[in-house]
């Protein structure tokens, strides 16, 4: 039994959409799970619309414009506006409206009713697809399998209630057909949507992977596998070919675009292999991440991460940053579920780096404002090098000015403006 993950670049069109169903089609060689995330930048477009986020008068061209970019792709490929995947969307279309046009609550909660619905259409055109070339699949909504706790937002698994709905619900559809469900979503404790984690469609793969005992897992990009930096900003990079678990937890907790920061784990426990491959060239070997000594080639790896905020925050009593001020702002922090990139504490401050969020960053200086100063810059960025050099950390920061630096033997971590 295999699992694949698609992403949203894989599927951005009905041309990607065609080039997905080729890679699966030339892959039937045995139970075949598959979780595709939302189309091309839709998520994106969707956190636009979690209510609170715009006035619900602004909604309607934002919905427009998701509604157009979905129907030119689902009429290039079902021609026939009889099919039944027509009358599918519409139904997905007018919960979505009816979703963003609820008053505001939390911004979590909202935030994960509203977006689902990327992954939601996403499948359900392209488990339509699937069928009319032949390729019989079930459709399958990963809400009603994985199941987390109620945060909503970044949702912690609850493995042992996700294995018994694996059990019940998708391993007996594999002996007959192909599964299709979704990535980045999943059921709360109390009934509601959740979400993994942004770009936690990797994740949704890795789980399901774990629960149904998986020979391999694979994750189709648009890259020739696990490269040591972005592409878009370096131009000589090189690709990984073999890649230790540790290591590639490590990368992904520092923000290694390729893979979800929890996606390593559950595969390891289970001593599965994640190859990642190019959908543009999917018969090129790629990367693995498996139980190797070591990392090869051995070389340095950049990870950039943009649009990040340092918070400063100091007791007002002039206390010191002791364990129990410490305790009030992790508390802050898990109950807004917010991430912390990096952090450092020196006797009467605590500095963390987390990612731009106005909503978030509001409401997390509410609760923290009676009891610390809190001060603040954003637009920066963090870099992290693993196996750096003084020579490359020269060169990457150049003239600019150096917020705040961490450093232990194999890595560095650097906030710049």
């Amino acid at each position: 039994m295999k699992v694949f993950k698609f992403g949203g670049a894989s599927v951005n069109s009905a041309a990607a959409v065609r080039n997905m169903a080729t890679i699966v089609s030339q892959r039937l060689d045995g139970a075949l799970t598959v979780v595709v995330s939302a189309m091309g930048k839709t998520t994106n477009m969707l956190e636009q619309l979690v209510p609170g986020v715009h006035p619900a008068s602004e909604h309607e061209p934002l919905l427009a414009q998701v509604r157009d970019y979905h129907y030119t792709i689902v009429r290039d490929l079902f021609p026939q506006p009889s099919h039944p995947v027509y009358n599918a969307l519409a139904v997905l279309f007018a919960q979505l409206e009816e979703q963003t046009s609820r008053p505001p609550t939390a911004y979590n909660f909202d935030y994960s009713q509203t977006v689902c619905f990327g992954e939601l259409i996403s499948t359900t055109i392209i488990s339509h697809y699937l069928n009319t070339l032949g390729i019989q699949n079930q459709w399958v909504d990963v809400r009603t399998v994985i199941r987390t706790d109620n945060q909503y937002r970044e949702g912690i698994v609850d493995f042992a209630a996700t294995q018994r709905n694996v059990d019940r619900l998708v391993a007996p559809i594999l002996e007959h057909n192909i599964v299709i469900t979704q990535g980045f979503i999943a059921g709360s404790a109390d009934g509601h949507t959740s979400t993994l984690g942004r770009e936690g469609s990797d994740y949704s793969a890795a789980i399901l992977s774990y629960c149904l005992g998986a020979e391999s897992m694979t994750i189709w990009k648009d890259v020739p596998g696990f490269l040591n930096a972005d592409p878009k900003y370096f131009p000589d990079t090189v690709k990984i070919e073999q890649i230790p678990y540790n290591e590639a937890i490590e990368l992904a907790y520092y923000g290694a675009s390729v893979i979800h920061p929890k996606t390593v784990k559950p595969i390891q426990n289970k001593n599965i292999q994640l190859h990642i491959k190019s959908f543009l060239n999917p018969d090129a070997p790629g990367s693995i991440v498996g139980p190797f000594p070591t990392i090869r080639p051995l070389t340095p790896l950049y990870i950039f991460k943009r649009n990040q905020t340092l918070l400063s925050i100091l007791p007002k009593d002039f206390s010191f940053i002791a364990e129990d001020n410490m305790k009030t702002i992790f508390a802050a922090l898990a109950t807004l579920n917010i991430r912390v990139n990096l952090m450092q504490n020196t006797a009467l401050s605590f500095s963390l780096c987390i990612d731009d969020n106005p909503l978030l960053l509001a409401q997390l200086r509410d609760q923290l404002q009676g009891q610390f100063l809190l001060r603040y810059n954003q637009g920066l960025q963090l870099i992290t090098i693993r196996y750096y050099t003084q020579d490359i950390i020269d060169r990457i920061v150049g003239s600019r000015t150096i917020l705040l630096q961490q450093r232990t033997r194999t890595t560095t971590q650097l906030i710049i403006q």
